[in-house]
């Protein structure tokens, strides 16, 4: 199965959705809701720019929208007051 390359009127939808949800999930992150003492919010900040940075470059369609979904996610359970459950593999 090949991979689906996503158009440049695609990629720039999806653009402002990603830019939406990461700035939406950075200010989640700045919730007083959240248990979070001041680095580790911090260190969440970096590990989510660095997610965002490297999907930046994302070409593939499956990609991106399984990022916008996952973000999805993130910020539900973020608004809640809760940190999302991370699994290693």
């Amino acid at each position: 199965m090949g991979m689906l390359w996503i158009a440049a009127e695609e990629m720039a939808a999806n653009r402002v959705r990603v830019m939406s949800l990461y700035r939406q999930i950075l200010r989640a992150l700045n919730g007083p809701d959240l248990p979070l003492g001041y680095a580790a919010r911090l260190a969440k900040k970096a590990e989510l720019r660095t997610i965002f940075i490297a999907a930046s470059e994302e070409r593939s369609k499956h990609n991106i929208a399984e990022l916008i979904d996952t973000g999805e996610y993130t910020l539900s359970v973020l608004k809640k007051g809760l940190l999302p459950q991370q699994y290693y593999l």
